[in-house]
């Protein structure tokens, strides 16, 4: 895509008009800035915009957030509305981590109470939540459990005893997407997330504790218990094994029956079935399925977690209280209603690395952030800041209430391998006071801040196009890193 037929609209928004391309059915339009531009046109995430364009039933416009990068047919950082009785869902829309998100909890502690103690806190973690590609944890549900898991969500974990009813009230959909229906979730994909509950994964995933750098708003971090120097705990991981399943097994369903529907689509990645037909209904019923299960797996990490906090801080007479703040998902589709030309319409949002930011009045939030707007979780790189940042009205009315979902990537894993080695990682963090946990150093390599955008720059656009306010900035003191 040559960015010179880019049409800009206003500061940081930029448009490939529908008459660009044969099939565009809406305009694509991208947050970003002349610079970033330049970057994005790098790989093929522009031309999968423009396709994912071309599906049947979207509304307004096919939306890319200045994070974006190329994906599995639909580019991640992409946002895709589809009209709820025309429209089409798709599983390459939402991505093959369904439900991955990040969790923030808030401690009662500032860092320099746990200075001492923080090597210990670290090392803990590492060694009570399980990490690793493939990597299962010591519980293994049974068919029934999971069942129950994938039904119920987070409420299974609570009547369990590993939630407490503060966390429920603080993740999106209180952590149990309703219509989820566990037999449409195939055999093999509960075969490979039965002792996957409570693990990291490999990949981008992380925990890490962190520091409150920096308030932007005080009267919304007071709203959320926040203060300069507060210690934090950030969760990065989603569905693992099951999720990805769930995606493989619906693209092979979709694929053959695309001209049944009489849908031409202009790459096969974007497989997709008409929302209202048995497929499309099956499929969103096995992604609330799994993302039930993401919710839940962040939400045994978290579990796992207070018990390390509590082993580390408790003998040393120190609270080891650990709040969820709140949990998103950025790989997902919701059934949600917005306006469109003064009318409420009920559309199927995809966001694909991409995060709700829903401004305040919204129902399906809870009362808290009913009043003050939905908190959107920014996760930087091991090196870099992250951000906590709050939905705004402007984000319902052009991005059906979305943002960023990360820095985004840059560069492969292989080119990142190529430039830096994983004890360089190591060294370079730890020379800035970071403490890493990471078995791999191909992992640690891969991951490295040189691989992903500049955070802040992504942050800024979405903030100065009005989407998001910025409420706190974390830094990280601790990295703990699926190898």
């Amino acid at each position: 895509m040559d960015i010179k037929q880019l049409k800009r609209i206003e500061d940081y928004l930029y448009e490939i008009p529908a008459d660009s391309r044969r099939g565009m059915l809406v305009p694509a339009r991208i947050y970003a800035t002349a610079r970033m531009l330049e970057e994005i046109s790098s790989d093929s995430s522009l031309d999968q915009l423009i396709n994912v364009a071309a599906l049947p039933g979207i509304q307004k416009y096919a939306l890319a957030m200045p994070d974006i990068h190329e994906g599995y047919g639909f580019p991640i950082g992409g946002v895709a509305a589809m009209d709820f009785s025309e429209g089409v869902v798709s599983p390459g829309g939402v991505g093959y981590d369904i439900n991955c998100g990040v969790r923030l909890l808030r401690s009662g502690l500032k860092v320099e109470e746990i200075s001492e103690k923080l090597k210990s806190l670290a090392h803990q973690i590492s060694r009570d939540v399980p990490s690793g590609v493939g990597r299962g944890g010591e519980i293994v549900l049974t068919p029934e459990d999971l069942d129950e898991v994938l039904k119920k969500g987070v409420k299974r974990l609570l009547e369990l005893g590993w939630a407490e009813k503060n966390d429920l009230e603080n993740i999106e959909e209180n952590g149990c997407m309703k219509n989820a229906d566990p037999e449409a979730v195939s055999a093999q994909a509960k075969k490979r997330g039965r002792d996957q509950l409570g693990t990291l994964g490999s990949g981008n995933h992380f925990l890490e504790i962190q520091a409150v750098d920096q308030i932007y708003d005080e009267p919304l971090a007071k709203e959320l218990g926040i203060e300069t120097g507060r210690v934090m705990v950030m969760i990065h991981t989603g569905s693992r094994g099951l999720g990805h399943q769930v995606c493989t097994d619906y693209v092979k369903i979709m694929a053959p029956k695309l001209a049944k529907w009489g849908i031409e689509l202009p790459d096969r990645e974007l497989a997709c079935a008409p929302i209202s037909s048995p497929e499309g209904k099956s499929y969103l019923a096995a992604m609330a399925a799994a993302a039930n299960f993401a919710w839940s797996n962040r939400q045994m990490i978290t579990h796992l977690i207070r018990n390390a906090w509590k082993r580390i801080l408790e003998p040393a007479g120190l609270d080891p209280r650990l709040d969820t703040v709140y949990d998103v998902a950025h790989n997902i589709a919701k059934i949600e209603e917005h306006i469109i030309k003064d009318k409420k319409v009920k559309l199927c949002v995809h966001r694909k690395g991409a995060t709700r930011a829903f401004g305040p009045g919204r129902p399906e939030l809870n009362e808290l952030y009913r009043r003050i707007g939905q908190p959107v979780l920014i996760p930087g790189t091991m090196g870099t800041s992250s951000y906590l940042l709050m939905g705004t009205e402007m984000a319902e009315k052009t991005t059906f209430g979305t943002v960023c979902h990360g820095a985004g990537r840059r560069m492969s894993r292989h080119e990142a391998k190529r430039r830096i080695t994983g004890p360089e990682v190591r060294k370079e963090l730890e020379s800035r006071g970071i403490i890493v946990e990471c078995a791999s150093s191909a992992g640690l390599a891969e991951e490295a801040p040189l691989a992903y955008k500049d955070v802040d720059e992504v942050v800024d656009v979405v903030v100065r196009a009005g989407l998001a306010k910025r409420v706190a900035k974390l830094k990280p003191i601790a990295v703990i890193k699926g190898g």
